[in-house]
């Protein structure tokens, strides 16, 4: 089984420099904090400090936006893609 592999877009990658990696995880908060852990910069971007999503920060596990903005409990299976990306806001 493969890792899920965590994808930061390039309108987050203007900000903070987060490579593409493969980590362990269960599902997108575990994913996340793998990252995380290596990357403490891109975690304030991404994470309030409730750990949960920042407003302007979407993720997606492969074609599906994470419901679980809080805790981030949205699973991520075995190879799957988790992107996170920078939310386009309105005016």
């Amino acid at each position: 089984a493969t890792m899920p592999r965590v994808v930061f877009t390039a309108n987050i990658q203007r900000h903070v420099a987060c490579p593409d990696v493969n980590v362990d995880g269960a599902n997108v908060r575990a994913a996340l904090d793998n990252v995380f852990r290596e990357n403490p910069n891109a975690r304030s971007y991404i994470l309030d400090d409730q750990s949960a999503l920042r407003k302007h920060i979407a993720v997606f596990v492969d074609r599906m936006m994470v419901r679980d903005r809080i805790h981030l409990s949205d699973p991520a299976p075995p190879g799957a893609t988790i992107y996170v990306m920078q939310a386009l806001s309105g005016g």
